[in-house]
């Protein structure tokens, strides 16, 4: 496996496999302002022991938000994708693990994401990577329940 840089092409097969590797319509959050304006930190896994070649099996859109003068700068995990056949195997550890190195070499102290209620694989997934969550009612607005996850650097 090997994690490196999206390209414009990644960029591309991402938006044509995200909805069948989601198993639902999600293409829609796989915006292009997450490759073009805010993509210095998107990644994707090759599986290059494929017989065929390297084969794009897994990505990462994150990207990092500026410090303030209330807060430190972060990494923020926007949409993560791993191909059906290679989970459990180690492709979504390598995306975030890359991510998080990039964010520290850029002086980020804590990463963020956020899921949907419910969603339990997620939610397992991060906590054994050592992310805390909690639930925010109406963090997407009145009534729109979001679990947000954090992890400090």
């Amino acid at each position: 496996m090997r994690v490196r840089p999206m390209t414009r092409q990644d960029f591309d097969a991402v938006v044509l496999v995200v909805d069948q590797w989601w198993s639902g319509p999600i293409a829609v959050l796989a915006h292009p302002v997450f490759f073009y304006e805010l993509g210095k930190f998107a990644r994707v896994v090759e599986d290059t022991a494929h017989p065929s070649g390297a084969k794009f099996v897994g990505f990462l859109l994150g990207f990092i938000v500026p410090q303030d003068e209330e807060r430190p700068a972060l990494g923020y995990v926007h949409l993560v994708g791993v191909h059906p056949e290679y989970r459990r195997k180690g492709v979504a550890r390598a995306l975030y693990t890359d991510f998080a190195a990039s964010c520290i070499r850029s002086g980020c102290r804590h990463l963020k994401a956020i899921t949907t209620a419910g969603n339990e694989g997620s939610l397992r997934f991060h906590q054994a990577m050592g992310w805390t969550w909690h639930e925010d009612e109406n963090y997407a607005g009145p009534g729109r329940r979001r679990i947000v996850l954090t992890k400090e650097l």
